[in-house]
């Protein structure tokens, strides 16, 4: 898989949301602080005193590609807001010195059960995380995930219970070798779209100005790779725990979600008609309003 793939990959589904605005999220103040021995980039939105939510994004991607609707829609509902650049993307700390990795070699030595090469874990990710939120001084959190950020989430809830006051999983996965891959219709949509024509290139720029990092995307799919299967460790998670899932999803189909809601003693599955692996316009409104419901719920007990 080239790093040409998974720039057309991210872009065709997570990113692809016709009424994507960021402009809230630029006028807050990026702020950069040490964590887990790196420097982590970071804006805060709302008071302090507000039960704080943070969100996690996915694969080489920034915090800005959240987008405004999501942000606002969340502070609304009478929350802080914390976004974060994960390690490697961002202005947080970059790993570009440890270079790219051979990906076909390293999906040959997961596939025959060697060790994959990589310069951190998710749970390394999800140490940053924490560190961030005791430099803010936050003694706990709503976290919601997305795609890999949803996995960074369950680390954090299954390693960190009493950090953790609800999570919220989107379209992720437990990393189980037994769910499906990719569906046939994405496979052959990558291999259309794995070229060096210039509608790749713009596509890759248009990714860019959106907030993704295509350098990182190679060595935060080794991350995931390196930790592996996290089923027996989702198991352990007791906090308010809602997935959410696309029932189109063709990069995460959705038995992905099914079994991380499986994994989690009480938690509640909803899968979307209509939504792939991206949060479409249409659905938004629907997904905030049911994240909304499970966080007050949780705030309750």
């Amino acid at each position: 898989m080239s790093r040409v793939l998974l720039v057309c990959l991210l872009f065709t589904t997570f990113a692809a949301r016709g009424e994507y605005h960021r402009d809230y999220i630029d006028q807050q103040p990026l702020l950069t602080t040490p964590a887990n021995n790196i420097s982590i980039a970071y804006r805060s939105v709302g008071s302090p005193e507000l039960p704080t939510v943070v969100l996690i994004m996915g694969l080489g991607a920034s915090h800005t590609v959240w987008g405004d609707a999501m942000v606002q829609g969340i502070e609304a509902e009478g929350y802080r807001v914390i976004l974060l650049d994960n390690r490697d993307t961002g202005s947080s700390t970059r790993f570009d010195e440890w270079g790219q990795p051979t990906i076909w070699w390293q999906l040959l030595k997961r596939q025959v059960g060697l060790e994959v090469d990589a310069p951190y874990t998710l749970n390394d990710m999800a140490a940053d995380t924490v560190a961030l939120m005791d430099e803010l001084n936050v003694s706990d959190a709503h976290f919601i995930g997305a795609s890999m950020g949803g996995m960074i989430a369950q680390v954090i809830a299954a390693g960190y219970p009493d950090r953790t006051r609800s999570l919220v999983s989107i379209m992720s996965t437990t990393g189980a070798p037994h769910l499906p891959p990719p569906t046939a219709e994405a496979s052959q949509a990558l291999i259309g779209t794995a070229t060096d024509d210039d509608s790749a290139a713009e596509r890759r720029a248009a990714m860019v100005e959106r907030g993704f990092y295509p350098e990182a995307m190679g060595r935060q799919l080794m991350a995931v790779f390196k930790t592996g299967d996290r089923s027996a460790d989702v198991s352990s998670i007791s906090s308010p725990t809602l997935i959410i899932h696309g029932a189109e999803d063709p990069l995460l189909p959705p038995p992905h979600g099914a079994h991380t809601a499986e994994m989690i003693e009480g938690s509640e599955l909803v899968i979307y008609d209509d939504m792939g692996h991206n949060i479409p316009d249409a659905v938004l409104p629907q997904m905030l309003q049911k994240m909304t419901q499970h966080m007050q719920a949780a705030d309750s007990l």
